[in-house]
């Protein structure tokens, strides 16, 4: 007759368990999607499932930018200096260190961006040396770059950077507060320097700060340049002759407050993905909205992830 009393105790730990594993889960609103997120203050990096759960994950430390390759294989940073190609076991399968290589002993150097090429080379786009230089499986130097930056500082020379299709690499340099284009030689060919509004700068990382600290800019298949303004709080699309012809701003969202816009990625679709980073556990960290401002879908989690979470992509 006793058997169902000691049995209650046993199914309520297991139903509080299921709670805690399912309030564990990443919120999302619209239609759930698969994406890869890195924090810096919790220290992972991470491809979370649709369901909101965790498919892999890497510890981390100081991390701007990631890819998953075509392999399969993540290529992610330890730190500053710092760039790996992990496969899925975790074990590193290449890497290359920025504070020793190449010249750069005995330098302060910081990495914020890099990207794997189709010839197999890696570029890397070193702060503090100004430069953004391609290297082999050998970590020997296959082409190099100089940067122009108008306030060096090896922690805010870049953020996140590419290469575009026609060879020519597209830079945002943070203290600049400028996007620039250079060609393969060096060049600039293109910049645009981000606007301020009429607005004061205002120190800090959250919503309460302000300023043109430039995160990233993509190149749209029209022709635009699609560009997250780090602390302006915005996301610009901009023309060729610089002319703004979208935007959105701190408060255009309803209910979200925008804070330090990380990386943004145009969609097939017409919409536009949104890195929103230092906006507090109030304000999802990712965030997908229409061309006339609709929000379809958003990201929050504050219990795997933290305040500091500047990579999130979506991926398939």
């Amino acid at each position: 007759m006793n058997t169902p009393l000691i049995r209650f105790p046993a199914i309520a730990a297991s139903v509080a368990g299921a709670l805690l594993a399912f309030h564990s889960l990443a919120e999302q609103t619209g239609k759930p999607r698969r994406i890869v997120a890195a924090d810096d203050s919790t220290h992972r990096l991470a491809i979370i499932a649709a369901n909101g759960s965790i498919e892999w994950e890497l510890p981390v430390t100081a991390i701007h930018d990631a890819w998953i390759l075509p392999n399969g294989n993540i290529l992610t940073q330890q730190g500053w200096q710092r760039v790996v190609e992990v496969n899925r076991e975790k074990k590193v399968v290449w890497e290359y260190d920025s504070a020793t290589a190449n010249g750069n002993q005995g330098k302060r150097v910081e990495v914020h961006a890099f990207q794997r090429l189709a010839n197999g080379t890696t570029m890397i786009v070193e702060s503090g040396p100004a430069r953004i230089i391609e290297v082999d499986r050998l970590g020997r130097i296959q082409h190099e770059v100089a940067l122009k930056v108008d306030h060096p500082n090896a922690h805010s020379d870049t953020r996140l950077a590419r290469k575009l299709p026609n060879g020519h690499y597209l830079v945002a340099h943070e203290a600049d507060g400028y996007v620039r284009e250079y060609d393969n030689r060096g060049k600039v060919v293109w910049d645009y320097e981000v606007p301020l509004f009429g607005q004061e700068k205002k120190g800090g990382h959250g919503p309460e700060a302000f300023g043109n600290s430039v995160f990233y800019a993509t190149r749209l298949k029209n022709g635009n340049t699609l560009i997250g303004t780090g602390n302006g709080h915005s996301v610009l699309e901009v023309t060729p002759g610089k002319e703004i012809v979208w935007k959105v701003t701190q408060k255009d969202l309803p209910g979200i407050t925008l804070a330090w816009v990380t990386r943004v990625e145009r969609l097939p679709n017409g919409n536009t993905l949104i890195g929103n980073c230092h906006a507090g556990p109030e304000n999802p960290q990712f965030i997908e909205v229409t061309r006339d401002k609709k929000v379809v879908w958003t990201f929050k989690d504050f219990q795997r992830f933290g305040n500091s979470t500047p990579v999130t992509f979506a991926t398939e």
